[in-house]
C-alpha cells in the first residue's frame, strides 16, 4: 500500500506537470551590475526549459529607458540556455549572476534582460545519455513503468560523447532537437530501446557528432 500511494502521488504530480502550465515558472531579471536571478522549487528539482539573455520585445524591462536602448528586439546571446541548465538542472535552488551569463554582448547599446522558464520535476528523475549510433536502453524494476519527461537529440557541450572525435565534430554546442518520439515509444513500458541516430530523429546539425539525452522516471503501474 505504501508503494502504491507513493508511486501514485509521483505519477499524479508528473501528469499534472505535463498537462498544466501552472507548474511552469518564468523569471525575468532586468540587467544591472550586480543582478542575480533566483530559481527555486518548493518540491522537486529545477529543469530549465528556455532562457534568453538579450531582448525579444520593447516592453520588458523598459521603464525609464530611452527608445534607442529598446529598439533591437531580435537580440539573443547564443549558449545562454546551456549555461543555465548546467548550473541549475537538478537543484532545488539556483542563483545566476549576470557575470556568468554575459560572456559577450549580443546587441551593443541595447538594455538587456535574462528571461528564464523552468519547471519543477520530481526529484526521482533519472538521466541517460546515448552517443550517436548506439542504443539507449531504458529499464525499470519489476512492477514499474517508464515515464519520459524530456528527450533531446543534439549536442550541448564539447565533452559528452567526445572520445576519439575530431574537434570539428564536437565544436557546435548549439545543436538541439527536442523530440517526443522517445515518449511515444517508451511511456508505460517496463523497458525500451531507442537508437540514437539521424534516421530516427533527423539531423539537427550536419557534421556534428550528436547524442541522445533522456530524462525519465520509473513509476508503479
Amino acid at each position: 500500500m505504501i508503494c502504491f500511494s507513493l508511486c501514485f502521488s509521483v505519477l499524479a504530480a508528473t501528469c499534472l506537470l505535463m498537462s498544466s502550465g501552472k507548474s511552469t515558472k518564468r523569471v525575468i531579471t532586468c540587467e544591472s551590475p550586480d543582478y542575480v536571478q533566483h530559481l527555486s522549487c518548493e518540491t522537486g528539482v529545477i529543469i530549465v526549459q528556455s532562457a534568453l539573455y538579450g531582448r525579444a520585445d520593447a516592453e520588458t524591462c523598459s521603464e525609464g529607458r530611452p527608445a534607442d536602448q529598446l529598439g533591437n528586439t531580435d537580440c539573443s546571446q547564443k549558449g545562454t540556455l546551456d549555461v543555465i541548465k548546467k548550473r541549475c538542472d537538478g537543484k532545488k535552488v539556483c542563483e545566476i549572476n549576470t557575470n556568468v551569463i554575459h560572456t559577450s554582448d549580443p546587441c551593443y547599446g541595447i538594455y538587456k534582460y535574462l528571461d528564464t522558464t523552468y519547471a519543477c520535476f520530481p526529484a526521482s528523475l533519472l538521466q541517460l545519455v546515448a552517443c550517436e549510433g548506439s542504443i539507449a536502453n531504458l529499464q525499470c524494476d519489476e512492477g514499474q513503468v517508464l515515464i519520459i519527461h524530456a528527450a533531446d537529440y543534439g549536442r550541448h557541450d564539447t565533452t559528452t560523447c567526445s572520445f576519439g572525435r575530431p574537434a570539428s565534430q564536437i565544436q557546435n554546442i548549439i545543436c538541439s532537437k527536442t523530440t517526443s518520439q522517445v515518449a511515444d515509444s517508451c511511456n508505460g513500458k517496463s523497458s525500451c530501446a531507442v537508437k540514437a541516430s539521424n534516421s530516427v530523429f533527423g539531423d539537427p546539425c550536419v557534421g556534428t557528432y550528436k547524442y541522445l539525452e533522456v530524462v525519465y522516471s520509473c513509476n508503479c503501474k
